[in-house]
C-alpha cells in the first residue's frame, strides 16, 4: 500500500511518487479528500493507464469521507467530488475516515468565534446507510471505516436490515499499539483490520 501523505510532499510531488510507486509495483493507493492532493494523485494513476504500465483493474483505489460531510446528504455529494476530481468511474474501497462528526458544510474543520472546532451529532449508522447507497450505486466496490474502536463497530453492525457490514478498519498499528484486542473483535466479525504507520509515526515530533 502506498499513501502520498501531505505532510511530506508537495501536491507535485505526490503525484510523482505515486507514478514511482506503481511502476516500482505498488498497487494499492491509499488516499483522502484531507490530502489535498486527490487531482495531482488521479492523474499520476492516469498517466500509468495511459502508457501502459497498468490497467484501471490493476490498481486499488482507497479514498476516504471526511468528518464534515458524515451528514447523509452529504456523503454521495463528497464521494461524486472525490471521483471527479480523481477522473476516476469509481473507488474500490471507500472509508469513513474518523467516527467524530463536525457540523456539516464545505469547511473541512468548522470553528465557533473563539476558535473551537464545532461539532455535530450526526448519526454514524446514518452515514453508513448512505456508503451502502453509494455501493449499490455502483460508485465504490467496498466500503469501510477508519480509526473506529469496537464500540463504534458494533453500532453499525448492530443496525437492523444492515446490507453491507465494513470489510475493514484502517487503524494506527505498531509495537507500541499493537490492537490487539481489536483485532480479535474485527476478526470476530470478519473485518480486516488495516494498519497505517505501522513502523511508528513521526508526523508528529517526539513520536
Amino acid at each position: 500500500m502506498f499513501a502520498p501523505s501531505p505532510a511530506q510532499y508537495t501536491k507535485e510531488q505526490a503525484g510523482e511518487s505515486v507514478k514511482v510507486a506503481i511502476e516500482v509495483g505498488y498497487r494499492h493507493i491509499d488516499c483522502a479528500v484531507m490530502y489535498g492532493n486527490e487531482v495531482q494523485v488521479g492523474e499520476a494513476i492516469r498517466s500509468k493507464i495511459k502508457d501502459g504500465t497498468v490497467t484501471r483493474e490493476d490498481i486499488f483505489y482507497t479514498g476516504k469521507l471526511w468528518s464534515n460531510n458524515q451528514a447523509p446528504e452529504r456523503v454521495r455529494l463528497a464521494l461524486e467530488k472525490s471521483l471527479a476530481d480523481l477522473q476516476l468511474d469509481y473507488l474500490d474501497l471507500f472509508l469513513i475516515h474518523t467516527p467524530v462528526e463536525f457540523q456539516p458544510g464545505d469547511n473541512p474543520f468548522p470553528t465557533d468565534e473563539n476558535g473551537k472546532l464545532i461539532f455535530h451529532n450526526t448519526d454514524i449508522r446514518e452515514t453508513w446507510k448512505a456508503l451502502e447507497a453509494c455501493k449499490d450505486a455502483g460508485l465504490v466496490r467496498s466500503i469501510g471505516v477508519s480509526n473506529f474502536n469496537h464500540k463504534q463497530l458494533e453500532l453499525i453492525l448492530n443496525i437492523p436490515g444492515l446490507k453491507y457490514k465494513p470489510v475493514c478498519n484502517q487503524v494506527e498499528c505498531h509495537i507500541f499499539l499493537n490492537q490487539g484486542k481489536l483485532l480479535e473483535f474485527c476478526k470476530s466479525q470478519d473485518i480486516v483490520l488495516v494498519g497505517y504507520s505501522v513502523l511508528g509515526s513521526s508526523r508528529v515530533e517526539g513520536w
